[in-house]
């Protein structure tokens, strides 16, 4: 039986920098699985109350989710249980959630032959700041994913909020990735409390403040520069503006 070799995309951007060169099939992740609060008990469900959500960003209706999105994670779905799965997915929160999901729906489906591709170095640029040469390092430098399991029931912790159980698990593995714990732990920094807004609605503020101005294009840059480790995107950031 012939192998087959995918690679699952952390976005759009990405799966332009490497259509040209990579010859496998390609899957994009189009989700921001962070920014949320509501994931349904299936995926039927799920998929409901995601379009609801991102039918909240600016410019975006629920049809698009089901247009652009869903047919992708049913892609991940159909992968034949042979398959060969590179995972394109950064170091921050918004890439390891959608990460866990992905490796949440492939242990599902049986899919266990899975590899973690990703930047040398963490930075606010991840792989949009990388050449071919550095993409093809990458990839050789892939990290076998022996946790799968584990790996996947992070996602259905993240879905129920129970954070001191994300926390103990990451523990466990955090010899062979410990990105996963820095994650998650800017994840629960990122949580409201009765004490706190949360270190991004904080940063937010004082970013504000330290430039003089609310405009959103340099209040977004600098919020990149100084917390890499969230890597939110312009809709998501925009959403938490409006709560300040």
């Amino acid at each position: 039986m012939t192998q087959k070799t995918v690679h699952i995309l952390n976005g759009d951007a990405l799966k332009s920098q490497v259509e040209d060169w990579l010859t496998d099939e390609l899957i994009v992740a189009r989700e921001c699985l962070v920014d949320g609060d509501e994931y349904g008990d299936d995926l039927d469900s799920f998929y409901q109350f995601r379009a609801k959500f991102i039918s909240q960003y600016e410019g975006y209706e629920e049809e698009d989710y089901f247009e652009k999105t869903v047919p992708e994670i049913e892609k991940i779905r159909r992968l034949p249980q042979h398959a060969e799965v590179n995972l394109w997915f950064e170091d921050d929160v918004f890439c390891q959630v959608n990460f866990w999901f992905c490796v949440h729906l492939l242990n599902q489906n049986g899919v266990h032959n899975l590899w973690l591709v990703r930047p040398e170095e963490h930075t606010q640029y991840g792989f949009g700041g990388l050449q071919q040469p550095e993409l093809e390092m990458a990839l050789n430098n892939r990290l076998k994913l022996d946790h799968q399991k584990e790996i996947a029931s992070l996602w259905e912790m993240f879905k129920t909020k129970g954070v001191d159980h994300l926390n103990k698990m990451a523990v466990l593995f955090n010899d062979e990735y410990p990105f996963i714990l820095n994650a998650i732990n800017a994840y629960i920094r990122s949580i409201p409390t009765k004490d706190s807004r949360g270190e991004p609605l904080i940063l937010l503020t004082q970013i504000i403040k330290d430039l003089k101005t609310q405009e959103f294009a340099p209040v977004f840059r600098e919020f990149c520069k100084r917390a890499p480790i969230y890597g939110y995107g312009d809709l998501h950031l925009k959403r938490l503006l409006d709560n300040i």
